[in-house]
């Protein structure tokens, strides 16, 4: 073990020891300025072992949050994990940098209302990841799929597939009840 690899060790280490049970697992690595919070009461995060989590990358467990990460699980810079619900990551599965993983979203149709609306996110076993991915909440990836760099992914990736977003401009308006008022956002 050379010297990144024993202060990412250690890292882990301390993180786990300082959740106060919350984080169970087998040995793990955690490099530089990377953080993982656990800010409910029932907060709870699995680590399979040798699953390696690069530098800067951020985990965010909150309410009753459950976050899973198989063996080997290869979390690469500038991730950003947020659950409130579930979120499992299968073993030897590789995230690229930038990547970002979220089981919940804001509702933005009722204004006023800031209720969450949660749901999971499973990803399966040997999947690869690319840079600067977005998969949302209600998403189910299987086995030894590839996502392409730059996709926005909710629903169903069936395994053994690529999955890639097809690049366009749409203006959507998004009406606001309080109001009346039509917004327009290009996605």
């Amino acid at each position: 073990m050379n010297r990144v690899q024993f202060f990412a060790w250690l890292r882990a280490w301390l993180a786990r020891l300082f959740s106060f049970g919350k984080i169970k697992g087998s040995i793990f690595f955690m490099q530089a300025n990377s953080t993982i919070e656990l800010l409910g009461k029932r907060s709870r995060m699995r680590i399979g072992k040798y699953a390696f989590i690069r530098k800067n990358a951020s985990i965010r467990i909150d309410h009753e949050g459950e976050l899973e990460l198989g063996d080997y699980v290869f979390i690469n810079d500038n991730c950003n994990i947020n659950c409130v619900s579930r979120i499992s990551i299968g073993a030897y599965t590789k995230i690229a940098p930038n990547v970002c993983i979220n089981d919940h979203d804001h509702n933005y149709k009722r204004t006023g209302d800031q209720h969450l609306l949660i749901g999971q996110v499973a990803i399966g076993k040997h999947v690869w990841i690319g840079s600067n991915v977005v998969i949302l909440r209600d998403t189910v990836i299987e086995d030894h799929a590839v996502i392409a760099a730059g996709s926005v992914v909710k629903g169903h990736v069936p395994a053994h597939t690529l999955f890639a977003n097809k690049r366009e401009k749409r203006l959507i308006p998004i009406e606001s009840e309080s109001a009346g008022l039509a917004a327009r956002e290009s996605l």
